[in-house]
C-alpha cells in the first residue's frame, strides 16, 4: 500500500479552516455512504468474522471514507467548500 500524503496548501484562516472541515466531512459521510453501497465491508458468506465483524464493518468504511476524503477524495470537498466561503461572504 502507498503513503498518500494530504494535500498541502497555504494556511488557511480561521473561519476558512472550519468550512474546510466541513466540507471534507460531507465529502466523506458521502463517500461512505458510496462504499457500503458498492458493498465494502460487507461480510463475505464464506470467510466471515461473525457478529463482530459485522458490528465494527460501519466503522472501517468511515474511515477509509474520511481518509480518502482528506486527500482529496473526489473532488467534492472543493466544490463544497467554495460554495460555502462564497456563500458566507455574501
Amino acid at each position: 500500500m502507498t503513503d498518500l500524503s494530504p494535500i498541502s496548501g497555504p494556511a488557511l484562516p480561521s473561519n476558512d479552516a472550519k468550512l474546510r472541515t466541513v466540507a471534507v466531512e460531507l465529502e466523506a459521510s458521502f463517500l461512505a455512504e458510496m462504499l457500503k453501497t458498492a458493498g465494502l465491508g460487507k461480510t463475505p458468506d464464506a470467510f466471515g468474522g461473525g457478529v463482530g465483524e459485522d458490528q465494527f464493518a460501519s466503522f472501517l468504511v468511515r474511515e477509509q471514507a474520511r481518509a480518502m476524503a482528506e486527500r482529496g477524495g473526489i473532488g467534492l470537498a472543493e466544490a463544497i467548500f467554495n460554495s460555502l466561503k462564497e456563500r458566507a461572504n455574501d
